[in-house]
């Protein structure tokens, strides 16, 4: 579980953002949400320890993440950035990188390294394209291999930038209902999305970012009821009778 308390986060000691409090918890898909430039992914990137704090602290199962060394923090959370350079790799070879913080000098993969790599590319269904080049899949499928990447780090936490983007719609839900299996069965989810809908539909918690600060924390239904989000993104936001949620001008 990440726990934010009164957490401040920019560039330059500039704050972006400040005085953010709130808790994830584990089993739960938790979401941010904000208008562009409102400080989402500079938030997420100070949790994944990509960005220094400026003021406040930040817990990873109790203990701040600064007490964390690199390799042990990797076994905790991993973090999918949005923007990704694609390597020339098979499928296999870059799920295995997800085992780098476990392994020794010798740098050699033990059979319980091989069979993490094999049971996160079953899971996420890339298993069939192991022996692939990574260049040759479609972007929803790399995405998949990513997770998998993720998964085969072991930890509880999966940090996640923005994951639909560039995807088409077919595969932005794929990719969405993979995460929500995967939080069912235990793993934290922290992501940032784009689509608010997509963020209401899929969470148990989103936080709402804008004006510098935490507007609201809560579940995607109180959201609804509150009419908050309306206001913020400038929409009117819709449920139908399925519960789905959809937008409208």
């Amino acid at each position: 579980m990440f726990e934010l308390q009164r957490v401040a986060v920019g560039y330059d000691e500039k704050p972006l953002l400040q005085n953010i409090s709130f808790a994830v918890q584990n089993g739960q898909i938790t979401t941010l949400v904000g208008t562009n430039g409102c400080g989402k992914t500079t938030l997420l990137k100070a949790i994944a320890r990509q960005l220094p704090l400026l003021e406040g602290k930040i817990l990873l199962q109790g203990r701040s993440i600064q007490e964390y060394d690199r390799k042990e923090f990797a076994r905790a959370a991993a973090f999918m950035p949005q923007v990704r350079n694609i390597p020339e790799i098979t499928v296999r070879g870059l799920v295995s990188h997800g085992r780098f913080p476990y392994l020794g000098l010798s740098r050699q993969m033990t059979t319980k390294d091989r069979a993490a790599v094999e049971e996160a590319m079953q899971v996420t269904g890339v298993a069939r394209w192991a022996n692939r080049d990574l260049r040759e899949l479609s972007g929803g499928e790399r995405q998949r291999v990513y997770l998998a990447m993720a998964l085969a780090q072991g930890g509880q936490t999966i940090l996640l930038d923005e994951p639909t983007t560039y995807l088409d719609v077919a595969a932005q839900f794929e990719l969405l209902e993979l995460l929500r299996t995967l939080a069912d069965q235990g793993k934290t989810v922290l992501l940032v999305l784009h689509d608010l809908a997509q963020a209401l539909q899929y969470s148990d918690r989103v936080a709402v970012l804008s004006q510098g600060k935490l507007a609201a924390f809560d579940t995607p239904a109180n959201l609804f009821e509150q009419k908050l989000l309306d206001g913020i993104f400038g929409v009117t936001l819709c449920r139908a009778p399925e519960g789905t949620y959809y937008l409208r001008r």
